[in-house]
């Protein structure tokens, strides 16, 4: 099915704007197949087909990219995708906990969306937030230390409305409008102050000072090599 005529209406202005900021059209890929994605939740063959004619590409061409990524959907998706990091470090931590309860409490499995459409929920790779462990992801927002019992708390919060705060960076928004900020247009979030590195972060550049220990001198004899 195609795109609707109000739909395209809304995403060809946009598209324009994006290839514009790239030399080469086909570059301007990724960040189109977030526009579209921000349209109906997913990249549907109407927006791989959409982004096909705004770069000239094939649908094959598209699809290939489309499905190498997994921040690219290719099925409906709530308003809020949680993803559980299930890598070592999150696992030993309960990151599996997490996962196992989350499924039974939503009722849903891996990559698979509540009833109502409010929750879409997954487990994901290692975000880089290991001292954090174990970590949830909202929209890929940030919600550090959790515990099965956390866990169920922001979900609950999440399908009734009343979203809980991530633990840093910016104000919680829904799937959609996550990714037209993907797709790079401004974030109409306010900057709360939220934090980014702290304690658990900053712990081994904290002991290193404190033991006096420094970086050993770079080699001369394999300097540019």
């Amino acid at each position: 099915m195609a795109l609707t005529s109000e739909a395209r209406a809304r995403l060809e202005p946009d598209a324009a704007r994006i290839i514009g900021r790239y030399p080469r059209s086909r570059s301007a890929l990724l960040p189109l197949l977030h526009l579209v994605q921000s349209e109906d939740g997913y990249v549907t063959p109407a927006g791989v087909e959409f982004c096909g004619e705004q770069l000239s590409l094939t649908g094959a061409e598209v699809a290939a990219v489309a499905s190498f990524y997994t921040m690219y959907r290719r099925g409906p998706t709530g308003e809020y995708l949680v993803g559980v990091c299930t890598n070592t470090l999150c696992a030993v931590m309960g990151g599996d906990a997490i996962f196992d309860s989350l499924k039974e409490h939503l009722g849903v499995g891996n990559d698979e969306m509540t009833d109502d459409g409010s929750v879409t929920l997954q487990h994901i790779e290692c975000n880089a937030a290991c001292d954090y462990a174990p970590v949830v992801m909202v929209n890929w927002e940030f919600y550090d230390n959790q515990t099965t019992e956390s866990a169920r708390k922001l979900v609950d919060g999440l399908r009734s409305g009343q979203p809980p705060a991530p633990t840093r960076g910016a104000p919680l928004c829904t799937f959609k409008e996550t990714e037209r900020i993907l797709a790079g247009f401004p974030d109409p979030r306010p900057d709360e102050g939220q934090g980014g590195a702290g304690a658990a972060t900053l712990a081994g550049l904290l002991v290193a000072k404190e033991r006096k220990m420094t970086a050993p001198e770079a080699d001369s004899a394999g300097e540019g090599q």
